[in-house]
């Protein structure tokens, strides 16, 4: 018990120099993962339909960087490696978020025989 007890005070503190609650962080991020693939599976549908993809890619983005903008806009005295960080995923965010749309883009002009 005494190691559940020290990873739980380890949890804990992890967000009190900082004004985050770490499960507030955490229902965030795990929260928005299922929202993320039904973004993700409506983009390729739209790929595929020929149709806009601009909301599908605005809920994905969105979705990717919903818990960090609670961290930058809650947080207090937060390193600035931490905003290196964030900026670091959330570019790898837009960055496989457009693999993604060239992949199915060239898969769909595929299946269409362009």
């Amino acid at each position: 018990m005494e190691i559940i007890d020290s990873v739980r005070a380890w949890f804990f503190s992890l967000g009190e120099g900082y004004g985050v609650n770490p499960f507030i962080f955490g229902a965030i991020y795990i929260g928005a993962i299922p929202f993320f693939w039904l973004s993700t599976v409506w983009l390729v549908r739209n790929i595929r339909r020929k149709r806009n993809i601009a909301v599908p890619v605005i809920a994905m983005s969105g979705c990717a960087i919903s818990s960090y903008t609670y961290l930058i806009i809650v947080g207090q005295n937060v390193p600035l490696w931490v905003y290196l960080i964030i900026i670091a995923i959330v570019l790898y965010s837009f960055y496989a978020t457009w693999q993604t749309i060239r992949t199915k883009r060239k898969e769909s002009a595929i299946e269409v025989g362009i």
